[in-house]
């Protein structure tokens, strides 16, 4: 991909908080179940049978309200789940390791105003879904990001080797992308120069990723158990 733009550092910064409660979000999940499982221990051995079911009303008024909304703020969609459901085939890669891609191609598409399916298309392209792939010109991760290029994209916090990390591979990939079409013009025009084609040449690169969108598109509108890509 091309590595020839910059993007302000404020965009990575901007979601990087929504990012790291999607990847923190379970662990969270599992404080709370613990939490709620020793209280209901202490509460039938303090109280009788009469208060132990009080306390256990209480508890789950104190929960239940909690899990719906994270399910809105962290959860992929029916069509993105669908979605994942033929990557995971047509990829051969297990639906637990595409959960927290899919994720975080949700919410930073939201957040940048753009489809996640277009996200998942060039990951499909540029890394097959491997976040440890690297091109021969040193392009890392699932949207094949040179580092030496986009360092200043990287949000805080962001470990010792952020382009192998998925989330904040495609926080760094969908700014490049960003600007890239901004640049350009449109999408097209933008696509290729993200894969570093030739502005001169034939959209062939472009023309790839348009075409694995719109398989994405077609899986997303099935309802069935879908079919193999």
């Amino acid at each position: 991909m091309s590595a020839t733009i910059a993007l302000p550092s404020t965009i990575g910064r901007r979601i990087d908080a929504t990012l790291s409660f999607i990847q923190h979000s379970l662990i969270a999940t599992a404080l709370i179940v613990v939490v709620g499982a020793v209280k209901h221990a202490v509460g039938e051995i303090g109280v009788g049978d009469g208060q132990s079911a009080a306390v256990s009303e209480t508890q789950s008024a104190e929960v239940a309200p909690a899990e719906p909304a994270r399910e809105a703020e962290t959860g992929l969609s029916p069509r993105m789940r669908r979605v994942l459901d033929f990557v995971s085939r047509r990829y051969r890669v297990a639906p637990e390791a595409l959960f927290p891609v899919f994720e975080a191609a949700q919410t930073v598409a939201r957040e940048h105003r753009l489809d996640p399916l277009l996200i998942i298309a060039i990951i499909g392209i540029e890394s097959r879904f491997n976040p440890f792939a690297e091109s021969a010109v040193g392009a890392k991760g699932l949207m094949q990001i040179v580092p030496g290029y986009h360092l200043d994209k990287v949000p805080q916090g962001a470990g010792e080797l952020p382009f192998l990390d998925p989330v904040t591979n495609i926080q760094v990939g969908v700014q490049v992308l960003e600007e890239a079409i901004r640049w350009r013009g449109g999408l097209t025009a933008g696509l290729q120069h993200y894969g570093g084609a030739s502005e001169d040449g034939e959209a062939s690169y472009a023309n790839r990723v348009l075409a694995e969108k719109e398989r994405l598109e077609q899986a997303a509108s099935r309802r069935g158990s879908g079919s193999r890509g």
